[in-house]
């Protein structure tokens, strides 16, 4: 190997590993913050009904802001976006370690999600153009997935010893060395980002209105006399769009079949999967007595579940298709959830059963649902077509926290029923996986002309 090739390897191994570490940042902060929930609760004196915006606020805003960052990618910079997305992440992530107050917690995890929605599609772009399309590119992007989805797992281990050990408060301030580290990189080792043709101008109108609507829509599943508001802000989008000359989510783009329907596959399945962790971390510890720790080693089993489950999903997918590895991820998913809503509450006969069924259901629809967002996507629309359905993952999360927080906040048949809800998004998800196509050859999830980095 030359000079120069054994050069470009090692570039690129950096970007990877640097892309990789930024996105199991996030990963891990989508869930760190589920196991402390008791322990935020009780040091800040927050109420049930304000305790689930520790998580909604980060999803939400994560979700919300995931097609305004890809724009801004696109207009401004790779490497420019990637630094000013960890830095409002760090920043944020500071803030958070630091609140003594609900509502500065619940701000700084906003701000963590907006950054997030900035590091996210920068690093995608960033492994774009480091990795010719084939083999390597794609090795490459499902290590990229895999450090989000494992990390998002880990995320409710570390976050129940950190709360019992340290305390809540170091969920956050984790996030600051490596924040720090992974700008100094960036800096460091990522090529300036190259002047270019004028980029159309951002759709403000559009983000602004989606972003508020989505947030109103998540609150009025608590207060429902907002719905009309949320409603009226989405309606409002959707006439903005249809009339911007750079609309966010282009008209042609919804009439691909696969494409909406794995988006609101990915809607459901997400709130089902964030509000089991969300319900199953309070009732380990509200119910059962258990300590954060405790309660962060019993989610190992479904961290250990997930990782080779969306390695044989991601197989299964082409000789079964992504209808039935939906149906059955799902189905398998509804059943973890509906058995510990029928009271199965010890560790070995009730807990491990429905922790290993869930990693197992979702870790089967992880790949199969980014497959099916991207089926019969034009190569030039591929990147806001998976931007589109991380936005439905996530805005659903926070949508399924919400909803099963407000079953509690009611009072009408505690944790079992909040659980059985859980099952219900899970098989809502399986009816409308039915409308995607059976059999269908996904288009490729980058661009074909790859830059190479410098």
């Amino acid at each position: 190997m030359t000079e120069p090739d054994t050069n470009s390897r090692t570039r690129q191994h950096l970007v990877l590993t640097l892309a990789c570490a930024a996105m199991a940042m996030v990963g891990l902060d989508t869930a760190i913050a589920n196991v402390a929930l008791p322990s935020i609760q009780r040091d800040l004196g927050m109420s049930r009904g304000a305790l689930q915006w520790v998580v909604v606020a980060y999803g939400l805003l994560l979700g919300g802001f995931l097609l305004v960052g890809g724009r801004m990618v696109d207009n401004f910079g790779r490497r420019r976006m990637f630094v000013a997305g960890l830095a409002a992440f760090t920043l944020a992530s500071l803030l958070a370690g630091t609140a003594h107050h609900a509502g500065l917690l619940v701000a700084a995890r906003a701000a963590q999600g907006f950054g997030a929605a900035l590091i996210v599609p920068s690093a995608l772009s960033l492994l774009a153009v480091t990795f010719a399309e084939g083999p390597e590119r794609d090795r490459a992007l499902g290590l990229f997935g895999a450090a989000g989805g494992a990390a998002g797992s880990v995320g409710v281990v570390a976050g129940g010893l950190l709360a019992a050990g340290p305390g809540w408060r170091w969920a956050y301030f984790i996030n600051v060395p490596a924040g720090i580290g992974f700008i100094v990189l960036a800096a460091g080792f990522l090529a300036p980002d190259r002047s270019g043709a004028r980029a159309p101008r951002l759709n403000i109108g559009g983000a602004v209105t989606v972003t508020a609507g989505l947030l109103i829509f998540v609150y009025a599943v608590h207060h429902p006399m907002w719905f009309p508001a949320a409603a009226l802000l989405l309606a409002l989008f959707a006439r903005i769009e249809a009339r911007a000359a750079n609309p966010l989510v282009p008209a042609a783009l919804l009439r691909n079949r696969s494409l909406v329907a794995s988006n609101v596959t990915a809607f459901l399945a997400s709130c089902a999967l964030l509000s089991f962790i969300f319900i199953g971390s309070l009732f380990m510890q509200q119910a059962l007595g258990y300590s954060p720790a405790i309660t962060g080693l019993a989610w190992l089993a479904t961290t250990v579940t997930v990782f080779p489950a969306s390695m044989a999903g991601a197989r299964l997918v082409s000789v079964a298709g992504v209808r039935r590895v939906l149906f059955t991820g799902l189905s398998v998913l509804a059943a973890g959830a509906l058995w510990l809503a029928l009271g199965h509450d010890r560790y070995v006969t009730g807990l491990l059963p429905a922790f290993l069924l869930t990693g197992l259901g979702f870790g089967l629809c992880g790949p199969a649902l980014q497959i099916g967002a991207l089926t019969g996507v034009r190569r030039s629309s591929a990147g806001l077509a998976s931007g589109l359905v991380e936005t439905m993952r996530e805005v659903g999360g926070a949508a399924g926290v919400a909803a099963v927080s407000a079953v509690l906040v009611a009072g009408t048949g505690g944790f079992r029923a909040a659980f059985a809800g859980v099952s219900v998004l899970a098989v809502l998800g399986v009816v409308s996986a039915y409308f995607i196509p059976a059999r269908a050859i996904p288009s490729r999830p980058v661009p074909s002309r790859s830059i190479p980095a410098q």
